[in-house]
This record gives structure tokens, C-alpha cells and sequence, in this order.
């Protein structure tokens, strides 16, 4: 028994073949976790000189996700490093920032962490890998710390699986004014020892002038409840910000990651990266959040 399921299925040609977009962005809505299965053969995707034709299937978490004008969804790796397959790390430590549109529409984000690269930011000239089923779209940044691209992969499949252990139990403004639920409810949740996950609005506004409406849903690691003052504090697991945009895609300057501190009143502070320097910085906001819990 598994409490994942699938809410949307891609072909090769990311043509619908199950599920719906209207299902994954309901379930991304309630703030479900994502992650997101693809196939692919050794000898396309890993080592195109390699005579190795095995199936691999690839398995995903996307640990933050974007809902974009209440109805477009899109998935970031957080956490990942990237790999060497089958033996171990690339050769430069970095965070593989890699975005999956739910049309099958991909971009990676590298962040690296080795403080090598010192170029200007821009668009750049193409490079990459040289994969039949590779198609990209654009370069940015190439010369720099933080570059980024846009293509598309044919993966023989692409499965959208969600886990809707999640409920909301409070929303408020970005006042802290309460639209529904109670801090009560969310202290008492957290007190019995439910996980808390985060749907922050408006985070991502100053990376575009775009006015589309969006959400990021990230999970938090600690809580404070202030059983007094019933003010409730969580710091965040890592975020990534992107200009949000149908698709999203990362373009040069439209994105960049790091931590939240969040509480009930509606105040959120971004402990910013540079992806270029490296630098951090520490930046306050007002914002709408809801909060989800489970057990």
C-alpha cells in the first residue's frame, strides 16, 4: 500500500496518456508532495558512447513546488548533487537546481558551490550534452557561478505522482489577519509531533515585472510556538525563487535560493544566496501563508 498516486502522465512526446494537469495543480493546490518518474536508456541519456541500452527509470523528489495563476504547476530538485552515473558525484560540487513544467518542459539551475567561475551574466553560447532526445532552448550565465538553460529531454514517459498527506489548518493575510483555521489548531498540530509545510504567496513578485498570481510550497525542519502571544515561527527547508511565468523557465538575474524564517503574523524573512557571489543577505517581507500539517 503506498499513499502516493498519480496525478499526471506524459508520453515521450509529453502528449497526456493519463491523469490531468487540472488534477496535479488541485493536488499541488492542498499542498501535496511531488515527485516525478521518467525512463530513459543508458546509451541516450548517461553515456551516448556507452553499448549499454538498459531502461533506467528515474525517480524525483521535487521538494519545492510552484503554482502559477492559481492553475500552471512546476517542481524544483532542492537538494540535489549532481551525479555520475553508475559511480558517484559530477566532477563539481554544486546544487542541480533541474525544473519540470507540467507539460514535460525542463530547465536546470546550477549553483555552484566551489567559487570557480567569475564570468558576467548573460546569455551564453550554447553547450552541453550532444543527445539525440536532448533538445535545448537557451543558455544563460555560462560564464559565470550560477548558469542556467532551457531544453526538453524525451523521456519515454513522465509520471506526476502526488502525496496528499497534507491539511490546511490556518490562513492568514500578509498582516497575519486569519482567513481560516486558527494558530491554535497549527500549535496543537505541531505540538503532537505533525511535520509542517508551508504555501507562501507573492514570494517571487520582485523577480519579474509578470502579475501573475503564484504560490511556492515548501516544508519546514523547526517550529517555535509562542503559546502566549499564540505566535507561531518555522524556518523553512531550502527554497528555490523563480520569476513566475508559463512555463517557468530560468532566465539570467530571474532567480536565486536560500531559507525562510516564517510566522504567523504574516512576516517572512529570506536569507538570500547570491548565485552569483555567493553572497548572503538577509531580506523581510510581508506575505499571505498558509499552513499544512501531517501526521
Amino acid at each position: 500500500m503506498t499513499d502516493w498516486h498519480e496525478a499526471l502522465t506524459l508520453d515521450a512526446s509529453r502528449r497526456i496518456t493519463g491523469g490531468s494537469p487540472d488534477r496535479l495543480a488541485d493536488a499541488v493546490r492542498r499542498g501535496a508532495d511531488l515527485r516525478i518518474l521518467t525512463e530513459f536508456r543508458h546509451d541516450e541519456h548517461i553515456d551516448v558512447e556507452s553499448d549499454c541500452s538498459e531502461l533506467v527509470r528515474e525517480a524525483a523528489e521535487f521538494a519545492v513546488t510552484h503554482l502559477v495563476d492559481d492553475r500552471w504547476c512546476a517542481g524544483i530538485m532542492s537538494l540535489r548533487q549532481p551525479v555520475d552515473l553508475p559511480e558517484g558525484f559530477g566532477p563539481r560540487p554544486s546544487m542541480s537546481y533541474f525544473l519540470y513544467n507540467q507539460d514535460g518542459t525542463q530547465a536546470i539551475a546550477r549553483l555552484h558551490l566551489d567559487g570557480q567561475a567569475a564570468g558576467a551574466p548573460g546569455a551564453s553560447s550554447p553547450e552541453g550534452p550532444e543527445m539525440p532526445k536532448y533538445h535545448a532552448a537557451d543558455f544563460w550565465d555560462g560564464g559565470t557561478n550560477a548558469p542556467s538553460h532551457n531544453f526538453v529531454y524525451d523521456f519515454d514517459s513522465f509520471r506526476y505522482c502526488v502525496n496528499d498527506r497534507w491539511r490546511e489548518v490556518l490562513a492568514h493575510d500578509a498582516d497575519g489577519a486569519v482567513r481560516s483555521g486558527s494558530v491554535a489548531a497549527l500549535g496543537q498540530a505541531f505540538a503532537d509531533g505533525c511535520a509542517v509545510k508551508v504555501g507562501v504567496g507573492g514570494l517571487c513578485s520582485e523577480l519579474s515585472e509578470s502579475a501573475l498570481g503564484h504560490e511556492l510550497f515548501v516544508q519546514t525542519g523547526s517550529g517555535y510556538h509562542y503559546t502566549e502571544r499564540d505566535l507561531f515561527i518555522a524556518g523553512s527547508h531550502p527554497v528555490i525563487r523563480v520569476a513566475p511565468a508559463v512555463p517557468m523557465v530560468y532566465l539570467s538575474g530571474n532567480w536565486d535560493s536560500g531559507w525562510l524564517v516564517l510566522r504567523t503574523d504574516g512576516v517572512v524573512v529570506y536569507r538570500r544566496c547570491d548565485p552569483y557571489t555567493l553572497a548572503f543577505e538577509d531580506r523581510r517581507y510581508r506575505c499571505p501563508v498558509r499552513w499544512f500539517v501531517s501526521g
